[in-house]
Formats: C-alpha cells, structure tokens, sequence
C-alpha cells in the first residue's frame, strides 16, 4: 500500500466520528480536497500528499506528531507539525492565537506551507458560503495568514490569494 493509501486509511480511522460542520459530511472529505488541491502543484510528492490528509488529525484527533512520524516518517510528521495549530485558550484571544499559529506555518518549509495554503483554499470555500457572520472574521485571519506563507507554491498562493479578493 502506498504512502499516500495508508494515510488515507489512518486519517479516515481518526476521523471517523467527525462531521463538517457546515454540511454535515464525514470530516474526512476535507483532508482529501487539501490532498487533491496539493497534487494540482507541480513537484508534489508522496509525502505532501499523506501529510495533506493528515494535516488535521493531531490537532482534531487523539494522535500525536511522534505517532504520525512512526507511521510516516519524519517528513511526513514535520510537514503536518508545521500545518497544526499551536495555540491554546489560555494563549489570549482569538486574534493572539491565530498570529501564533501563523507565525508557527511561516516557520514550516515550503512544502508544509504549501499544504497550509491548501487548507486554506479548502476551508474558505466553505466558510464564505455558509457562515457570513464568521466569514468577516477568517477572511482577515486568512489574509494575514497568506502573508506569511511565502515560501508556497506560488501559484497555488495566488489562486489563494485570488479567491480571497473574489470573496471579499
């Protein structure tokens, strides 16, 4: 089974009892439309593709980054340690906390933030068009987030970038 096959088989596992919250589909389809968002990128690898479908799964789900690298590798890990959040509550405000997690991605090499943009492209889909009210709040959180992605692939940053400016 290939790299990517197990992630998959690991990620759906681990959401299993998810839901998106907007539409009410298994929480696993999110993790696939990062996945196929990154595989559009020229130069992708097996590794961005299984840490794409496992970018969520330490931050929603009981596993950790050292049980991702067992399984994975340490790429793999690495790549999904720089696409999950690190902020708490206790971190401050909502504002405090999403600067600390951007500046974590920005920190992450182009590959992760490359997934990072990804995400972002997938979420935002789904944010503008079911959540008006929110929707005022995370398009700012994800302008300021793009600007600090700078090492992603620059194409799939400004179809990031024009999505946002479409949607505002």
């Amino acid at each position: 089974m290939s790299l990517f096959d197990r992630a998959v088989v690991f990620a759906t596992r681990a959401h299993r009892n998810q839901v998106r919250k907007y539409t009410g589909e298994p929480y696993i389809m999110h993790p696939l439309s990062v996945a196929e968002i990154v595989r559009t990128v020229e130069g992708h690898t097996e590794e961005m593709l299984a840490a794409a479908v496992l970018h969520d799964v330490v931050e929603d789900c009981d596993v950790t980054i050292e049980e991702i690298c067992e399984e994975f590798g340490t790429v793999v890990g690495m790549y999904v340690e720089y696409c999950t959040d690190i902020s708490r509550p206790e971190h401050g405000n909502r504002r405090v906390r999403k600067d600390m997690d951007a500046w974590h991605y920005s920190r992450g090499p182009a590959e992760s933030q490359t997934i990072k943009v990804a995400d972002l492209i997938d979420n935002t889909a789904d944010i503008s068009k079911h959540d008006e009210r929110f929707w005022q709040v995370y398009k700012n959180e994800k302008w300021m987030c793009l600007n600090l992605l700078t090492k992603a692939d620059p194409e799939l940053w400004q179809r990031a970038r024009t999505q946002l400016k479409e949607l505002w």
